[in-house]
């Protein structure tokens, strides 16, 4: 058996990106640790969810921890730094958040917690972090140094297939269930990465339901009313019953080859 480790910016986003391949790995009896860069601080909490007194960043570690459950991990082990916010925001300049980190720093802590748990096989995010976020391209970056430090052959990238969802987006918006004309849609023209050059697709359909659980788990940043959640189980289905990873440094492949588990983690 291997031992998957997946880095990702804040909590929720293991939720989206790789709670199925997490889960699916779990199932085969792999080890799965969740290693989250930030606790989240800059995210906008749902109406009525904190409880007085009580700061974001507190509630964000409580459902982290629910949601690496749901999805079969260890407890979650935290890098240590604060969100960065959205590119260009006053945030970016905390010289606590990871934006600001030092990078050979913050890869020691990656490569120390990677050598501690013996890593197989690494996640991180595309080289734009998916959407240009700042932390998810610091996990990118920090990632791909640790891994290299520490000597890990199995790393990939998370990513969406951008032209898978432009065709659901259309459709969502077609039938009434998405609107997104405040312009606070996804980008469809550089969300993610074109389907021509991801290395690979995972079937996780079968994880849905644990993926839907890991979602539910971040109550203050995934509202019952969110159009995540509102979609009924067909489309929810075909939202998030394939993930994506693309190989570092390769491109134009052709499309993603479909496989059972990313290599690295034979399933037993």
């Amino acid at each position: 058996m291997s031992t998957l480790v997946c880095f990702h910016a804040h909590p929720d986003d293991e939720a989206i990106q790789t709670g199925g391949l997490m889960a699916k790995a779990a199932a085969a009896g792999h080890r799965v640790v969740l290693v989250c860069a930030t606790r989240g601080e800059q995210g906008e909490p749902v109406e009525g969810v904190l409880e007085p007194g009580e700061e974001l960043w507190q509630r964000r570690i409580e459902e982290l921890k629910v949601s690496a459950a749901a999805l079969g991990a260890d407890e979650p082990i935290l890098l240590g730094y604060e969100d960065s916010g959205m590119m260009d925001e006053p945030a970016n300049e905390n010289p606590a958040c990871f934006w600001q980190a030092d990078h050979d720093e913050a890869v020691q802590r990656l490569a120390t917690i990677l050598q501690d748990v013996e890593a197989d096989v690494l996640t991180i995010y595309d080289d734009h972090g998916g959407y240009g976020h700042p932390d998810h391209i610091r996990v990118h970056t920090v990632g791909r140094a640790a891994a290299e430090e520490v000597g890990i052959e199995h790393v990939y990238e998370a990513t969406v297939n951008r032209d898978a969802m432009r065709v659901m987006v259309e459709a969502a918006r077609a039938s009434g269930e998405f609107d997104d004309e405040d312009g606070d849609g996804p980008d469809t023209e550089t969300f993610g990465t074109a389907e021509k050059d991801i290395s690979y697709s995972i079937d996780v359909a079968e994880f849905v339901a644990q993926k839907r659980a890991s979602m539910l788990a971040h109550r203050s940043q995934i509202g019952p009313d969110s159009f995540f959640l509102t979609m009924d189980d067909a489309m929810f289905a075909m939202a998030f019953g394939t993930e994506s990873f693309n190989i570092p440094g390769r491109t134009d492949t052709g499309g993603p080859e479909s496989i059972d588990m990313l290599p690295g983690l034979e399933a037993s």
